[in-house]
């Protein structure tokens, strides 16, 4: 996870970090723009093991501060990563030598056992834009990182030693290169051996999806992926096909299961500056809700749409990406509405009754299911209380449901 020196464990850090201890996956942390205004690295560790309940074990020390910071220090290898020389003496070189003893004896050394375990996780500090302390994350990366595990799936466990093809789609990513507006679908490869010109079967849809140009991605730069193996990730590029949540495979019908999809913590409405871009914007917020940008609900009363973010920067990035991606204008409005939460019930009639009697509070979100907004948190344990039948839920497991092709 990747913290930012200044504001330290933000509501999507939180998110991030549920969804690793949900799905028991060890966690790298990566302390960024230590070359700005920020806060104490000790204070930074202590809100760490506070927050998240894990141990910190530093890998990496930041030397110097802020205008100050002139690069980091390798606590295992005894070695500086240095932006330039810095003279014999400099005071930050100093300051480090004392800073290098506290933590030795405060914070416990990097362990193995714990961190596969998670309960303890490397910390390591740079500043990404100057290229400081990227590389020893990268290391790290490949040093301690677990190999491929075994992954949930609805009918079986899906080891990672399979010789048959299967891969999930996490993430995806539109306008990566804004001159062809290209769709790319991020599919982590789970087993077997994954080459192009396949075609790989869609479970949801029963489709073939052909792979032309699978593609490996480096920060900015990318190349053709002509294989890959069980924990690879690839880039497919695609016109909407895929999905998050898509299971492919060489032939077998499976899904794998167990990828969260978290309530929003903010709503807001969508105020369009133009009324002649209405189409636009409909089309732009079902494609940035789907890469996970927003999440987007439909009021199902006909009102304005409403997404819902974790954080304020969100909005931010969403406002950006439409005005510079889709040249629609928007600005936020406030909602009425606190909480989401997805509405299911294995009892059909009740759901479609509390649907019918709440159409004012209900919306659909980007795959068409049903959600009740509430405006307060008392609000949603009365509406739950209720209707005893229905289960209302703050996370959505995004496994793709099979569809007829």
């Amino acid at each position: 996870m990747v913290i930012d020196a200044a504001k330290g464990i933000e509501a999507r850090t939180r998110k991030l970090f549920e969804i690793c201890r949900l799905r028991d996956i060890p966690i790298v942390t990566f302390i960024n723009k230590m070359d700005r205004e920020s806060r104490d690295p000790i204070e930074l560790l202590d809100e760490i093991a506070s927050t998240l309940a894990l141990d910190t074990a530093p890998v990496t020390w930041p030397i110097g501060r802020a205008a100050d910071f002139a690069g980091t220090y390798d606590l295992r290898a005894r070695r500086q990563h240095l932006i330039a020389e810095l003279p014999q003496f400099d005071p930050r070189l100093q300051a480090l030598g004392d800073e290098v003893d506290l933590i030795r004896a405060a914070l416990p050394e990097f362990d193995r056992e714990a961190f596969n375990a998670g309960h303890l996780t490397p910390v390591y500090f740079g500043s990404a834009i100057k290229g400081i302390g990227v590389g020893d994350l990268l290391d790290g990366l490949a040093a301690y990182g677990p190999p491929p595990r075994a992954q949930p799936a609805d009918s079986r466990t899906v080891e990672a030693s399979e010789p048959s093809l299967t891969a999930l789609v996490f993430k995806i990513q539109a306008n990566m290169d804004p001159n062809h507006r290209d769709r790319i679908a991020f599919a982590r490869v789970c087993s077997g051996r994954l080459a192009r010109g396949m075609r790989l079967k869609q479970v949801r849809t029963g489709k073939l999806i052909p792979l032309h140009a699978p593609q490996f991605f480096f920060a900015r730069e990318r190349e053709i992926a002509d294989e890959a193996f069980a924990g690879d990730v690839v880039g497919i590029p695609n016109h909407g096909t895929l999905r998050i949540g898509d299971t492919l495979t060489d032939g077998e019908d499976i899904n794998f299961v167990g990828v969260p999809y978290f309530a929003p913590e903010i709503l807001r409405r969508v105020r369009l500056d133009d009324a002649m871009k209405a189409k636009k914007l409909r089309q732009a917020l079902g494609e940035l809700a789907e890469e996970g940008v927003v999440q987007l609900f439909r009021p199902q009363d006909g009102s304005a749409p409403l997404v819902g973010v974790v954080g304020t920067l969100q909005l931010d990035v969403l406002q950006a990406r439409l005005g510079a991606e889709y040249g629609v204008a928007i600005g936020f409005e406030t909602s009425p509405y606190a909480l989401a939460r997805w509405v299911s019930s294995s009892d059909r009639a009740a759901l479609q009754k509390f649907i019918s009697e709440n159409r004012s509070a209900m919306a659909d979100d980007v795959d068409g299911d049903p959600v009740f907004l509430a405006t307060s948190a008392f609000m949603m344990r009365r509406a739950a209380d209720m209707a005893p039948a229905l289960a209302f839920r703050d996370i959505k497991d995004l496994r793709a449901e099979k569809v007829a092709a």
